[in-house]
């Protein structure tokens, strides 16, 4: 049998659920996941290997009108996810009526790929919204497939993973089988201490934060892990840290056990806070942390 491999970039408003859509069809929490906007940062890769088969998904940041420099730096992610994907996922959630920028709607009416639209979150609406919903999606976008799916009920998401495979071009694999995902683990212990301060702290903080390990020493049994938290000012630190350092404590707790259960192994980790100015607007800063290739 042919071997089929290819991208599929999934791309759509924020809080849609792209990412909880990814995670069900790698079986990892690869992306984080919470009811705030702009969770996803980076354009994230997750990996589904068959035997005959490998899909490399691409779950990108939503679509928002940039209002500073690192939501700038978020939105050239999504439109990378134009440009070599075998597939596209447009993901809306019930209620739904547009994209928040034109531009990409526009990108997506005039796509050359198959695009299938998933309206997620089904779970949450009637029948009859449904019907007219798929109706209303329907005559926007005539070229695109409609699945109604919940990603959080793994509700019809084999049936589009079913359909991603038929329609994947042949092709040998990009990644050696047993790849996961392009994130170093680094990365992965980032995403999991933003995930906690997006969980823990209201407001601005969560979006004025940024994580750095600087340290990842794996033994047979433990990981050691040395990160820092960038904040961009002082009072930022202070809230942070917290009365005493209970807040920063309870959020390196969380940490720790959600990677324990990701890299399966012991986790020591210590976290600390310095404040790097205004870093969101900064260039040199944010091609530090992996945002700006320009």
């Amino acid at each position: 049998m042919a071997h089929k491999a290819g991208f599929v970039n999934i791309i759509g408003n924020p809080n849609v659920g792209k990412s909880t859509l990814m995670n069900a069809f790698v079986g990892e929490r690869l992306s984080i996941i919470t009811s705030k906007a702009q969770t996803t940062r980076h354009r994230i890769l997750g990996i589904v290997n068959g035997e005959d088969f490998q899909v490399v998904l691409s779950d990108t940041p939503g679509i928002i009108k940039p209002a500073y420099e690192l939501q700038s730096s978020m939105m050239d992610f999504v439109k990378s996810a134009f440009e070599d994907a075998d597939v596209l996922i447009y993901m809306v959630e019930v209620g739904e009526k547009e994209l928040k920028d034109e531009a990409f709607f526009k990108k997506i009416t005039f796509a050359t790929i198959p695009v299938l639209l998933l309206i997620n979150k089904i779970d949450t609406t009637t029948q009859q919204i449904l019907e007219e919903q798929v109706d209303m999606w329907k005559e926007k976008l005539p070229s695109a497939e409609i699945y109604p799916v919940s990603a959080i009920e793994n509700f019809n998401v084999q049936t589009v993973f079913n359909r991603i495979l038929e329609l994947l071009p042949e092709s040998p694999p990009y990644y050696p089988k047993d790849t996961l995902t392009d994130k170093p683990e680094r990365f992965f212990v980032n995403e999991a201490i933003r995930e906690k301060i997006l969980l823990n702290y209201s407001k601005e903080i969560p979006y004025a934060v940024e994580i750095e390990t600087e340290e990842f020493l794996e033994d047979e049994d433990i990981i050691r892990i040395k990160s820092v938290i960038m904040v961009e000012r002082p009072t930022q630190k202070g809230i942070i840290i917290g009365h005493k350092g209970a807040a920063l404590k309870r959020v390196g707790i969380q940490a720790r056990e959600e990677l324990e259960k990701f890299f399966g192994k012991k986790i020591h980790i210590e976290l600390f806070v310095k404040v790097n100015k205004d870093w969101r607007s900064n260039p040199y800063q944010l091609r530090r942390f992996g945002y700006n290739n320009k």
